[in-house]
């Protein structure tokens, strides 16, 4: 009577595709929950705190609106739950581009596992930079930021903010609140984590703090500003990554992320240093939102300055790695010119070069030499 052997075969390994999709489909069906509870009066009320919007003001018509009233809102602890839910709705639109977009791209270019993570994360982040950088934009011509640069401090706490203002914020928080799962389904290698977490907490701190501080109109122009000069980063490694001659776009790159370091400190010394300092109203009220006193300020500042210094620094840095980089992957290529023997006839130099220059398959270089003798 024969014996069956066990199979000693492992269980299949799921591809990080399929876990990537897996997780995407989780978070698409409890997105729906939120959605499907507007349909039902019992839940309609739960539902709706994530879903819109909350804290609206509706206030009157004046002179120069008198045909409709102005829709306002402001900021409370409702707005986590409402974060929460466009946090997922990021994980599904982060899932849709990596497996429609990336994913094929990289099929066909196949890149190496360095190139294939940095090449998605930067797919990802200029999609998100180029977004946020048009409706940013946007927000900045309908409110009128651009003619006049005073609204930054003006009529300061500017704690009621316009429905497309309080969604672009809302929407900030929750694109950089998605990055933290993301870590995890992207399966981000362990030497990249910390870097990650650090650009990561620094976005949400700076764009919370200034949601939080009601400093929503400074904060709009600073984001804009600095998504426009990372966009052009992301967007030129893209090329690179499909062909190494395209370069042109990091030097661009280069001179506006200085520019836009010094603009992102005149800005702000001029906004919270000199306007709001001027301001008449300079004590701290919790109940109107106003935060406009020394300590504050300080702090504001401090941290502005202290995060442009780092970037600087960590520009700095990488600009010497790419020049020594450079200059060592020049270094081989470049030969010490031989020396010119007397009793050569002219006829014999110019057989070994262009206009008197000996090039590196002359036939006077040493190893021809040599293999004459022999």
């Amino acid at each position: 009577m024969a014996i069956r052997k066990k199979s000693t075969k492992s269980p299949p390994v799921l591809s990080h595709e399929f876990i990537l999709q897996n997780h995407a489909d989780i978070v698409s069906c409890v997105a729906m929950v939120f959605l499907l509870g507007l349909m039902f009066e019992i839940t309609a009320k739960a539902s709706i705190i994530f879903v819109t919007l909350q804290y609206n003001v509706t206030l009157p018509a004046t002179e120069e609106q008198a045909t409709e009233s102005a829709s306002l809102y402001y900021y409370g602890i409702k707005d986590l739950a409402t974060v929460f839910f466009y946090m997922l709705v990021a994980i599904i639109i982060h899932a849709i581009i990596q497996e429609y977009v990336l994913d094929k791209i990289n099929r066909r270019m196949h890149f190496s596992k360095t190139k294939h993570s940095k090449f998605n994360e930067s797919g990802q982040l200029s999609a998100f930079y180029l977004f946020s950088c048009i409706w940013g934009t946007f927000i900045l011509i309908s409110e009128n930021y651009i003619s006049d640069p005073t609204i930054l401090w003006r009529a300061y706490p500017h704690n009621l903010m316009t429905f497309q203002m309080k969604f672009f914020y809302i929407a900030q928080l929750a694109y950089w609140f998605h990055a933290f799962p993301e870590i995890y389904f992207q399966k981000t290698k362990k030497e990249d984590i910390p870097r990650q977490l650090v650009y990561i907490g620094l976005y949400l701190f700076h764009i919370a703090g200034a949601y939080l501080l009601n400093l929503n109109h400074l904060g709009l122009v600073l984001l804009v500003l600095h998504y426009f000069v990372e966009f052009l980063f992301h967007i030129s490694r893209l090329f690179y990554f499909s062909d190494e001659k395209y370069q042109k776009g990091f030097s661009l790159w280069a001179v506006l992320f200085v520019l836009g370091r010094l603009l992102t400190l005149i800005l702000s010394v001029l906004t919270v240093g000199f306007g709001l300092a001027r301001a008449e109203n300079q004590k701290l009220d919790f109940s109107a939102g106003n935060f406009n006193v020394l300590a504050v300020r300080i702090a504001v500042l401090a941290s502005i300055c202290i995060t442009q210094a780092f970037m600087m620094w960590k520009f700095i840095n990488f600009q010497l790695r790419r020049w020594r980089e450079h200059s060592t992957f020049q270094a081989p290529a470049v030969k010490k010119k031989p020396t010119v023997t007397k009793g050569r006839s002219s006829r014999k130099g110019t057989e070994n070069g262009v206009n008197g220059t000996v090039t590196s398959n002359g036939a006077d270089s040493p190893r021809n030499r040599k293999e004459k003798s022999s």
